[in-house]
């Protein structure tokens, strides 16, 4: 399949830079992406880049997604729902993040 091109549009209104994706196909590979392209009336070029859009799509939102076990869940619901005292590390962290933010809004 040497059809093909991506194009990436910038929001600032440039002209969109092109990429190129080429592949080679067997016989059969390219006898099936064809008939899938003609069923749905697109270009072979727009079939397979929306087609690989779509699975790289729903491949990141898997892979976004956290699955806990039932034990893992009751872990995180308790962490949030009866958090720990803060120590004495993250006390004295939230005192110079208080003072520098402070400092900042002074001078702003």
């Amino acid at each position: 399949m040497r059809q093909g091109a991506v194009r990436l549009r910038k929001k600032t209104g440039a002209t969109p830079k092109v990429y190129r994706f080429d592949a080679r196909l067997d016989e059969d590979q390219k006898t099936l992406i064809q008939r899938a392209a003609d069923l749905e009336g697109r270009t072979m070029t727009d079939f397979v880049l929306h087609s690989a859009k779509v699975a790289a799509e729903r491949t990141i939102q898997e892979r976004a997604m956290m699955v806990l076990s039932a034990r893992d869940t009751e872990a995180f619901v308790e962490a949030i729902l009866n958090p720990p005292e803060p120590r004495q590390v993250l006390r004295a962290a939230a005192r110079a993040y208080k003072t520098r933010i402070g400092r900042r809004a002074r001078t702003a």
